[in-house]
């Protein structure tokens, strides 16, 4: 059991500076000048001074000395001393007595004492007589003692008391580190409940506890310090707390440490300080260093670690093992890890499980695990319910999923809405939607995007020489966007509206670019752009590209070229193409072609 009344605050009888916290205090004197006092005062305590005799009594039990304190302890409480009263239930308490040390704890207390109140409410309390603990600890707090407000603020929330934040509060604005550390914890989670809607004093208060818990040396609290402020981006100052923390034994801030230094780019820095908590049971650091090592090729180095995070009660220790076994190609040993993961109630675990399934063509048995996965909040699964409902052509469960999937911020199922309310005839919906893809980066959006807003233009009026170039539309920076990406469509797209502004070297740069990337449209109309310009051998080339593909169009082209060559059999052989290829304009056109080729060669 702890001591009574705690060392720090033993002495009060006004004859020792004493901080108003649990903390031992320190003799500012040195071994000199304690020697010199105590001589002083064993001069005064043989003249009969009970306010020496006291001192000197508090002074060398604070030593250890008890043998050598009781008897001045025992005189100075006669002559009626409450601190010598107070001290001396301490040292009984401590010799292993504590119904005498609660006898004279109890003389000190009625005396006026917080201290001695403070310790006999904690005697009771450990005895279990809560009433008589209260009305202890409450006179102790009542006279100002941090510790008495300290206990009774503990036991009150024990009994599920409202009143016991106030008393906590008080202990707090006293100095004492543990009331400050547990008040802003209490302010956290309340702010937390309140899904950080709370007002911003309320932010700074809880920064200003954890402060100053934090600088008392509470290791918790510096830790909470430090990931408030690298939140805020204050990483340097969230660093040293960290630091401070981690020195202090904080598994959990050394593990912080690691991942704020790599992110810094000092990985082996961060290795030092993931290993150190992992030695000490943080499953968190411990899968750390199993990524360092996996992405370092040592698999075997990484395998261990993830054991270790397991082993540590760190559910993510499993997945990553999973992670590491289907890398490998370890199908059999990734499945056993991963319905471990996610019989524990990993989500993530849950859905790689069922895509797993799912490559092995156990559709059954893959779906309860994606719905289990969603059910608990992984936006991946209900995307992939999504696509699991859709490829039965179950088209409403499937909207369902990816529109859940999309309210979490899913690009792909936000897509797939679009398409979806496009389909429907609901273009406002599929528009908010697809802003949301767009948004999120994906090229098919932007590109669905632009085409709903491009079908709302009015018609631009003729371009003219001399003619200064429009500002671009919204419509146009979508199709820029999604061409930017890879997109062919789009680039297609954004020729054709260059070319329409008669820029043509910009026309011809995207055109290239989606032909190059296989888009037949796009070397088609590179095709037209290089005969308008002169370069028709240039044209055939990319003709020839498109007709190979598949344009009908493109393979027309290239038997008009031939012909005007003279070189009638290769006309037809294209002409034959189109006629093959459509659409049937082109079919018509190039049948008749194709038959007054086939008359010039048999003349």
């Amino acid at each position: 059991m702890d001591v009574m009344g705690d060392k720090a605050t033993l002495f009060e009888t006004g004859r020792f500076v004493q901080p108003p916290s649990e903390e031992s205090t320190r003799d500012e004197m040195g071994d000199m000048g304690e020697a010199a006092e105590e001589v002083r005062l064993r001069l005064a305590a043989e003249t009969g001074d009970t306010e020496a005799i006291s001192v000197l009594g508090a002074m060398l039990l604070r030593r250890g000395d008890l043998d050598g304190a009781e008897p001045h302890l025992r005189a100075a409480t006669a002559a009626g001393d409450r601190a010598a009263a107070n001290n001396l239930g301490v040292l009984l308490h401590q010799r292993g007595y504590p119904e005498e040390a609660a006898g004279w704890w109890r003389i000190a207390a009625v005396a006026g004492s917080a201290a001695a109140a403070h310790a006999l409410g904690r005697h009771h309390r450990e005895r279990g007589d809560e009433p008589a603990a209260e009305y202890w600890l409450r006179q102790s707090a009542e006279q100002g003692h941090a510790l008495g407000a300290y206990a009774l603020a503990d036991l009150l929330e024990h009994r599920g008391d409202a009143g016991s934040g106030q008393w906590m509060r008080a202990a707090a604005e006293r100095g004492h580190r543990e009331a400050a550390y547990r008040l802003a914890r209490a302010l956290d989670r309340k702010a937390a409940h309140e899904d950080g809607n709370g007002p911003d004093n309320a932010v700074e208060e809880i920064e200003q506890w954890y402060r100053q818990a934090a600088a008392r040396g509470h290791r918790r609290a510096a830790l909470h310090l430090g990931a408030i402020l690298e939140k805020r981006g204050e990483l340097k100052e969230a660093g040293r707390w960290y630091l401070t923390s981690a020195k202090d034994g904080e598994a959990r801030a050394a593990c912080a440490l690691g991942f704020l230094l790599r992110d810094a780019g000092d990985t082996e820095s961060a290795a030092v300080w993931w290993l150190r908590a992992a030695q000490d049971g943080d499953g968190n650091a411990a899968n750390a260093l199993g990524a360092l090592h996996a992405e370092r090729g040592e698999t075997q180095t990484a395998e261990r670690w993830y054991r270790a995070a397991l082993d540590a009660g760190d559910d993510n220790g499993a997945y990553n093992l999973g992670l590491l076994c289907a890398e490998q190609g370890r199908t059999a040993q990734a499945e056993q890890w991963y319905r471990r993961a996610a019989y524990a109630g990993h989500r993530e675990a849950a859905n790689a499980l069922a895509i797993l399934l799912l490559q092995g063509g156990d559709t059954s048995g893959a779906e309860p695990w994606f719905s289990k996965a969603a059910e608990a909040g992984s936006v991946d699964a209900a995307f992939n319910l999504g696509i699991l409902h859709a490829g039965r052509g179950e088209g409403p469960t499937a909207l369902r999923w990816y529109e859940r999937a999309a309210a979490a911020g899913h690009t792909e199922a936000a897509l797939q809405v679009g398409i979806a309310r496009l389909r429907d005839g609901d273009e406002q919906e599929a528009e908010r939607h697809l802003r949301c893809a767009a948004g999120g980066g994906s090229s098919e959006a932007a590109y669905r995007l632009a085409t709903v807003l491009d079908a709302r233009r009015p018609p631009e009026p003729a371009h003219e020489l001399g003619e200064v170039v429009h500002e671009k539309t919204e419509c146009e920076e979508w199709y820029e966007r999604a061409a930017s990406q890879g997109h062919r469509r789009a680039q297609v797209r954004v020729g054709m509206l260059a070319a329409a502004r008669g820029d043509v070297v910009e026309a011809a740069r995207w055109y290239r670019a989606a032909a190059e990337a296989g888009s037949r449209n796009g070397a088609f109309n590179l095709g037209l752009l290089l005969a308008r310009e002169g370069s028709e051998p240039e044209a055939a080339v990319w003709w020839t590209r498109a007709a190979d593909a598949g344009h009908g169009r493109a393979a027309l082209r290239l038997a008009l070229v031939y012909a005007r060559r003279g070189e009638l059999a290769e006309g037809q052989k294209w002409a034959d193409r189109a006629v093959a290829l459509g659409p049937a304009e082109v079919t018509e056109r190039a049948g008749r072609l194709r038959d007054a080729l086939r008359e010039e060669l048999s003349a």
